[in-house]
């Protein structure tokens, strides 16, 4: 999924050469996330993530999207509302 990435930018092969100095190590140059927003906030990571939920439960993407939104924001109302924990 990553290496389409790097294959659609303008110049492949210096793309890939900032990738591996910002994750200098083998483990983490195959990564499924990003070193720019890590696993968390990954767009790449969220948007399969979504597919995947959406092929789980039987949902259109649009549909699963919203539902998910559902149930976090439910999780962060049982969490107190609060940002940091």
């Amino acid at each position: 999924m990553y290496e389409d990435q790097f294959n659609l930018s303008l110049d492949p092969e210096r793309a890939l050469s900032f990738h591996d100095e910002t994750l200098p190590t083998e483990p983490t140059k195959t990564a499924h996330f990003c070193s720019m927003c890590g696993p968390k906030f990954c767009s790449m990571r969220i948007t399969q993530d979504i597919r995947v939920y959406a092929e789980t439960h039987g949902l259109d993407t649009d549909v699963a999207v919203d539902e998910g939104m559902r149930e976090k924001a439910q999780e962060f109302r049982a969490a107190g509302n609060e940002i940091y924990q």
